[in-house]
């Protein structure tokens, strides 16, 4: 909208929003709150869960009986046994098979159960992204959004898919290891296990260091989309003042924290692994000594010195994995409450249970305060009756609150007091939906979708006819504008329809707005980006718009609202002249001067 953030909110600042001079961190919520809510996801895949978890099982089963029949094996060779030998052999053949399957198998379900969590996540986000209100999307980074959309959500999935399982079978074979190891020998087994003691110790300490620069590194990471976002969309700006430099410069600062923040974390993730290392090591010098000392003693044979070995590999080896892929459950965990912290912003109010069929359109604003940040108040006492099927226009300097009328009336945001009317109900009565769908509104950045222009047009009126849209569009003035496109009313739009001129975006969306058949016609600065042939087929379409319907005019040029049955004069949020054109004229107000202004070209 032209004057979205009039006033004080064009210096409108709110914490966790991303600008070149204020970038706060939110602050995360307990990552096991968290970690509970994403495990939350799980209850509606719970057959699948249930197919892992039983395939695990087997997979654990398989790993924590082989090394007994390698143990079974040894013993017969050394004691000289061979006739149990090739019954043993096989029977560690077929557990060495279904391992393998079932490791491939467990593969296949962590991966669909991944996608399947993860696309739940993304329907919950991008529902309420949609539903937010627009106080939200006005005062957060729009890259920054994206990117909980995006990067977080696949932080998410690649830990599902590639952590989820190994932390299930880990746990497994933890227990079903201590417990092979406990009933071959268990003096060995306890002194093989004191090894737990460091590696709980050194995950404690290196998993604490390491949350903070995850969390750091995923807030960063919105900063730094939300610059991109931020250069793409303004990039002939950017291009026109020369401010290559500067652009460069402040994503270089962020890119500059980010990868500070990144090495921080990968170090630190990193060196997980090399120190479990280490404490395994320190096992294997235990089973060695003190399993050799068992030997000899006839405690244990050498196969149970094998098996144990082998298990002590086996015991550190899914804690080793557990401490590798911490790292990645960390960003995962951040990611999360990133998007819980989305997901639980509250929806738009749109409460109220009438609705406008059969309303004559009848605005009236009464005693309306309103400001968008507490303290810097951008309407006063606000008051203005509109007449259904009349014509009232808004005039006024930038900032004097004309646009704010506009965004109260569509319910966009609420008044501070006072009440706004239709028919005399209450807007706050009124469904939003019913209300939103019986106002149709043209701005001055028009907004087009990557799509064909038929569907753009449709947009405002699902289910209408080819017949409604081809009327909607001659009214307007643009049937034959578009016919001579490419494929016609068939023709793809790039995005936002760049690949037409503003005069013809501005037309389509007139068309749009005719097709919706509204009570109310709102139209903010919508001939103020063309030329002045293309402002007269936009007025002649803008007239017929307007019959019989009430309709509310924000224009700086007053060659489009002479006509205006009413225009308001508006300065720093009040009323201060109104009236129709000649009496405003006649009165040698501030409508006079901003008359003269524009039309003898005499600065008053």
């Amino acid at each position: 909208m032209a004057e979205q953030k009039e006033q004080s909110m064009s210096n409108y600042k709110v914490p966790g929003m991303r600008t070149p001079r204020n970038r706060q961190t939110e602050k995360p919520k307990e990552g096991k709150k968290t970690l509970r809510r994403l495990v939350g996801y799980f209850a509606d895949e719970s057959k699948i869960v249930l197919l892992l978890f039983a395939v695990v099982f087997v997979v654990v089963i398989a790993s924590v009986y082989a090394p007994r029949l390698q143990s079974d094996a040894i013993d017969s060779i050394s004691q000289g046994d061979f006739g149990r030998l090739p019954a043993i052999l096989t029977v560690m053949l077929a557990v060495y098979g279904v391992q393998s399957l079932g490791t491939f198998l467990q593969s296949r379900e962590s991966a669909i159960l991944s996608q399947r969590v993860v696309e739940r996540m993304r329907e919950d986000l991008f529902d309420c992204i949609v539903n937010l209100p627009i106080k939200y999307i006005d005062s957060h980074s729009h890259g920054d959004i994206m990117s909980r959309m995006t990067n977080d959500v696949e932080n998410i999935s690649n830990t599902v898919s590639q952590s989820l399982s190994s932390l299930f079978s880990g746990v497994l074979t933890v227990i079903g290891t201590v417990a092979m190891m406990l009933w071959l020998c268990p003096p060995l087994a306890l002194l093989s296990c004191t090894t737990v003691i460091l590696t709980l110790a050194a995950t404690k300490f290196l998993s604490s260091a390491m949350r903070s620069f995850y969390r750091k590194r995923q807030v960063l990471l919105g900063n730094l989309n939300g610059t991109v976002e931020e250069m793409v969309g303004g990039y002939k700006t950017v291009v026109a003042y020369e401010r290559q430099e500067a652009v460069i410069e402040e994503f270089d600062r962020t890119a500059d924290e980010l990868t500070k923040a990144g090495i921080f974390a990968e170090i630190l993730g990193g060196s997980m692994g090399p120190v479990m290392n280490v404490i395994n090591n320190v096992g294997f010098v235990i089973i060695a000594a003190f399993g050799g000392y068992f030997a000899i003693n006839g405690v244990i044979s050498i196969g149970i010195i094998s098996a144990f070995i082998v298990y002590a590999k086996q015991f550190g080896r899914p804690i080793d994995e557990i401490a590798q892929i911490y790292g990645q459950i960390q960003t995962a965990i951040a990611g999360a409450e990133r998007v819980f912290a989305v997901i639980d912003q509250p929806r738009e109010d749109k409460s109220g249970h009438g609705d406008m069929e059969g309303a004559k359109g009848v605005i009236t604003f009464r005693n309306v305060d309103f400001s968008y940040v507490p303290g810097q108040q951008v309407l006063h006492n606000f008051n203005l009756e509109v007449r259904a099927g009349h014509k009232i226009a808004l005039v006024g300097a930038t900032g004097s609150g004309k646009t704010t009328v506009v965004n109260l009336l569509m319910r966009f945001y609420d008044a501070d007091s006072g009440e706004i009317l239709i028919d005399g109900v209450n807007i706050k009565d009124i469904d939003c939906n019913s209300l939103r769908e019986n106002t149709a509104i043209v701005l001055q950045d028009t907004v087009l979708f990557a799509d064909t222009v038929r569907n753009n047009l449709k947009y405002s009126k699902e289910g209408a006819s080819d017949e409604q849209m081809e009327q909607a569009a001659r009214m307007s003035n643009c049937h034959d504008m578009i016919l001579r496109l490419k494929d016609g009313y068939d023709t793809m739009l790039s995005g936002e329809g760049y690949n037409l001129s503003q005069g013809q975006r501005q037309l389509l969306s007139i068309a749009r707005a005719f097709l919706a058949q509204p009570k109310i016609l709102i139209l903010d600065e919508a001939t103020s980006s063309v030329d002045t042939r293309t402002e007269k087929r936009i007025q002649d379409a803008m007239v017929k718009l307007m019959e019989s319907r009430t309709s509310l005019i924000i224009a700086h040029r007053l060659s489009t609202i002479q006509d205006a049955d009413f225009i308001v004069v508006m300065d720093r949020g009040r009323m201060i002249e109104s009236g129709n054109h000649e009496e405003l004229l006649a009165k040698q107000g501030k409508y006079y001067e901003l008359y003269m202004t524009q039309f003898a070209g005499n600065a008053i």
